[in-house]
């Protein structure tokens, strides 16, 4: 008999909008939306939300991101500039590129590296870059907050106090991790309690469980203020950690640790202002999509040739990202081919129109894998964003900025105020998402909700396409005319595609609509 292809789901998934005509608040976690939430609720603006929900995302997200982490944010108030909030990945000051001696051969994990020995720019502490995501926090929140650090940071610490969740989908991520973390004594000891990763219980409520000093050290930031993270106490912990265990990451790193502030990127898309993440982002080859698409033929909806003309615009932007873009501070750099990561994006939005988009990351799904036991803080592996080659463009040297797939963007309304504000996690699968969520709302007109359940494809380089079953024949042959397609489902695992979010303020009325397949998601209105 020939076998039908094995499909993982048999149901249809619908996820609710979040509707309010006060703030919205949404995330790839529902705990952290709601701390958000409660944020605006108390009077905060849309950056003290950001930040109150960010630092909920250490506990309640952890594969994700975290203190130990990087990012960067689009902010926007009605009748101000669009800012960039970069706090992206630097190496250490202290890096030794002979640290990571290769082995001769290639590496298939999510970059296509030559194998380092002990794989030790994968994992551990030499795999490190400076943890600046609460640097970000700190200039956003004091640039563009209204409430106290101390009450922005309640929630997160209640949620911290409280722990994660030990339900079906942290076993599921903690498990994917676990031969790794089972390396690391502070990891293993939190994560894989009698060394298998903690399972909900046969019924019931599922419970929660601590992450070792993470509670601790929020409650710290919360008192002391956030640049403890880099001066006080917390640093010294960190510091003291790293130099231990073997790390590049030292104190004067962590002292000198800056978020910086850049004016966004403007494009101009079917008559509409797009604001772009400026630095060493996705927005670039953003950019020239949106010039090649611009010529697409746009209908009432979404059709073959359209989803055609996408797939070889996005190859063709790819083509161009990979042969040339790179560090302002370096040699140009060539991301890698097979690209993908575990971060987070959330989206938030205030009573007053202020709209902020942020995506944060630890690259790889719990990044290092190594928790500090001084801290309870799960720190980056963003080393291996750079090449370990000697001599290549990308590699591996000390106070060096890789090249990162993040893309928050915000678009204006015509009295050039913001009102969509969007992004996505997913690694090089970000840009092709942000850009379908997008123009569905905009161009083809279709609620927030309706345009969070559409099927998508995915172009993440200059050849192939993956397309969502649900696409149907007709656009699979369109695509298949032109390039190679894989036909796949959209899942909690394996992650075919990108998890967006959006925001869009309107007429008084705020609708928020966050990723349909990822399991705690949600959007949540004031």
């Amino acid at each position: 008999m020939t076998l039908p292809p094995h499909t993982t789901q048999h149901w249809m998934v619908r996820k609710p909008a979040g509707r309010g005509e006060g703030g919205m608040v949404v995330s790839q976690s529902r705990d952290a939306a709601e701390a958000g939430a409660e944020i605006l609720r108390g009077g905060g603006s849309a950056a003290d939300a950001a930040v109150g929900a960010a630092f909920a995302l250490a506990t309640v997200e952890p594969w994700n991101s975290g203190l130990g982490g990087i990012g960067f944010t689009q902010v926007m108030e009605p009748g101000g500039p669009a800012e960039t909030f970069d706090f992206g990945p630097v190496a250490p000051r202290s890096l030794d590129p002979s640290a990571y001696p290769l082995t001769g051969r290639m590496k298939n994990d999510l970059f296509s590296w030559p194998e380092v020995v002990g794989d030790v720019n994968i994992h551990g502490p030499k795999s490190a870059l400076i943890p600046s995501s609460v640097a970000g926090y700190a200039e956003l929140h004091k640039r563009h907050g209204r409430m106290p650090i101390k009450d922005v940071m309640a929630p997160a610490v209640a949620l911290a106090k409280r722990g994660l969740s030990q339900d079906w989908f942290a076993t599921l991520k903690i498990a994917n991790s676990a031969a790794v973390l089972r390396l690391y004594a502070e990891s293993a000891r939190i994560y894989l309690p009698n060394g298998l990763p903690p399972v909900p219980p046969y019924q019931g409520a599922s419970g929660f469980f601590p992450q070792g000093r993470l509670a601790d050290t929020m409650e710290r930031l919360q008192t002391a203020g956030l640049r403890d993270f880099y001066e006080g106490d917390v640093a010294r912990s960190v510091a003291a950690d790293m130099k231990e265990m073997g790390g590049f990451v030292t104190a004067e790193d962590l002292a000198a640790c800056q978020a910086r502030v850049l004016p966004a990127m403007e494009a101009i898309f079917r008559g509409r202002r797009l604001m772009l993440a400026n630095g060493l982002t996705a927005a670039p080859t953003l950019k020239r999509l949106l010039a090649l698409m611009e010529d697409a033929p746009y209908g009432a909806v979404p059709d073959a040739a359209w989803y055609a003309y996408l797939a070889r615009s996005l190859r063709a932007a790819y083509a161009e990202r990979l042969a040339g873009l790179g560090d302002a501070d370096a040699p140009t750099e060539a991301e890698p081919v097979g690209a993908d990561s575990c971060t987070t994006h959330l989206t938030v939005a205030d009573s007053s129109g202020m709209m902020v988009s942020m995506t944060t990351t630890l690259l790889s799904s719990m990044g290092s894998r190594m928790v500090l036991p001084g801290t309870g803080v799960l720190m980056n592996n963003g080393v291996m964003w750079f090449d370990p080659q000697p001599g290549s463009a990308n590699a591996i040297a000390p106070g060096k900025r890789p090249l990162c797939n993040m893309c928050p963007v915000i678009a204006l309304d015509a009295k050039g105020n913001p009102e969509i504000a969007t992004g996505a996690s997913g690694g090089r699968k970000i840009m092709a998402s942000v850009f379908q969520l997008l123009t569905y709302v905009t161009d083809f007109a279709m609620e927030p909700e309706a345009a969070a359940h559409h099927p998508r494809l995915d172009v993440s380089g200059p050849e192939g396409v993956m397309a969502d079953r649900r696409l149907g024949d007709a656009v699979i042959a369109a695509l298949a005319a032109d390039s190679a397609v894989e036909v796949v489902e959209h899942t909690v695992a394996p992650g075919n595609f990108a998890c967006p979010n959006l925001i869009l303020q309107k007429d008084g009325m705020r609708v928020g609509v966050s990723d349909t397949m990822s399991p705690w998601s949600a959007a949540i209105a004031q």
